[in-house]
C-alpha cells in the first residue's frame, strides 16, 4: 500500500492512530461526562479482533504511531491480547496508552511485556477530596500507586495529563509540574474541550489558557522551549535540573490543526477526521460485511481521509456544536 494515501486533502501524512477500546469507564470526570451517562450497547462496540484489524491496517498503509484509549481502556476484557497482536505487527514504531491509572497496580509489568512504549495517565489533582470531587470517586491513592509501580519499569517515557480548571485545580499547577518531574516524567497540561453537555461548571468561566498556566509556571521553575516531540499535539518546554518536560496542549489558545497528523477510531468503529468536527465514516461494514461492498477497508480509509477538515472552530461561550462526550470519542 502506497503510504501516499494516507495524506489529507490539505498535505498532512497522517501517521498517528487513536483508537477507542471502550467508551465505558470507571471514572466520572466532571470535564469529560455526566454522572448519568449512558454508554454504548456490547453489541454496537467493535470485538478486539476488528480493533486489531483496524490497527494493523493503518500501519500496513502507512501510519507509525497507534495510541490505545478509552473511556477507560483497562478495564475492558483481554485488552492485553490485543496490545500485544498490534505491538508485533511489522512497520509500528510505537505503541502508547492513555489510562486514568485506576488500573495500572494490577497491569503494568503486563503493559510492558505487551509492548506498550509509553503510558500517559491522566491526574488532575494531587488532594484525595479534589480527587473525588472531579472524579466522582474515591481512587486517589489507588491511582498513586498504579503510577508509582508503573514507573518501576523500563517504558520509554511516561507523561501525566491534567486538564486545568480555574477555581478547581489551577492552585495546583506547580504541584502537579514537580510530581511528574521529581519522578522523571513529563507532564502535559491541557485545556478543557467543549465536547458534551455538562452540567458540573461553566466551561467558559472554568477555562484557563496555556500562556496563563507556563506564565504561572515560569515563576517557579526554568523554562525554556523544547525539541521534544511526541507525535501528538503538545508543545514542551526543558526545565532546569530535570529529564521530564512540561507541556501544553492548547486547542483554544494555540490551534495546533495545521499539523494535525492524527485520526480517531472510535469504539463503534466510526472513524473521527478530527476531534472538534462530525466529519467521519463508519468501517464497520467494511470489517463485519466485506462481501457487501465494492471498497476493501484500505479504500475505505482512504476515501474518509478525503472528509478530514482544515480546523475545528472550539467557542466556550457558545452552547457545545459536539454532543458526544469526550469518553465517547477516544481521548
Amino acid at each position: 500500500m502506497n503510504t501516499a494515501n494516507l495524506i489529507d486533502p490539505f498535505g498532512r501524512h497522517i501517521d498517528y492512530v487513536r483508537i477507542s477500546v471502550t467508551d465505558r469507564c470507571d471514572f466520572r470526570c466532571t470535564y469529560c461526562m455526566d454522572e448519568d451517562v449512558t454508554f454504548l450497547p456490547r453489541k454496537d462496540i467493535l470485538s478486539l479482533e476488528e480493533i486489531v484489524t483496524v490497527a494493523q491496517t493503518f500501519i500496513k498503509m502507512g501510519s507509525k504511531k497507534i495510541r490505545i484509549t478509552g473511556g477507560e481502556p483497562l478495564v475492558r476484557k483481554n485488552i492485553l491480547w490485543a496490545l500485544d497482536q498490534i505491538s508485533n505487527t511489522q512497520g509500528l514504531e510505537e505503541l502508547t496508552l492513555t489510562t486514568n491509572g485506576s488500573q495500572l497496580k494490577k497491569m503494568s509489568k503486563d503493559l510492558f511485556n505487551a509492548g506498550v512504549s509509553r503510558i500517559n495517565v491522566s491526574l488532575d489533582t494531587l488532594k484525595p477530596e479534589q480527587f473525588e470531587r472531579m472524579t466522582r470517586r474515591d481512587k486517589f491513592h489507588q491511582v498513586i500507586d498504579g503510577i508509582e509501580e508503573m514507573n518501576r519499569y523500563a517504558f520509554r517515557r511516561n507523561k501525566i495529563n491534567s486538564v486545568i480548571l480555574k477555581n478547581q485545580n489551577d492552585d495546583e499547577i506547580v504541584d502537579l509540574a514537580k510530581f511528574a518531574l521529581l519522578r522523571d516524567m513529563d507532564i502535559s497540561f491541557i485545556e478543557e474541550m467543549p465536547l458534551g453537555v455538562i452540567t458540573d461548571h461553566d466551561r467558559a468561566a472554568a477555562y484557563m489558557s496555556s500562556d496563563e498556566v507556563i506564565r504561572l509556571l515560569d515563576a517557579h521553575l526554568t523554562l525554556t522551549p523544547s525539541a521534544l516531540k511526541t507525535g501528538g499535539p503538545t508543545r514542551y518546554f526543558d526545565v532546569e535540573h530535570h529529564t521530564g518536560h512540561i507541556g501544553v496542549i492548547s486547542p483554544h489558545s494555540h490551534n495546533f490543526c495545521s499539523t494535525c497528523n492524527r485520526v480517531r477510531l472510535t469504539a463503534e468503529g466510526r472513524l473521527l477526521l478530527c476531534l472538534g468536527n462530525e466529519h467521519s465514516m463508519d468501517l464497520r461494514p467494511y470489517l463485519r460485511v466485506p462481501a457487501k461492498h465494492p471498497f476493501t477497508l484500505e479504500d475505505a480509509i482512504v476515501k474518509a481521509l478525503a472528509l478530514k477538515p482544515e480546523k475545528h472552530h472550539f467557542n466556550l461561550n457558545e452552547e457545545p456544536q459536539i454532543l458526544r462526550f469526550m469518553s465517547a470519542t477516544g481521548g
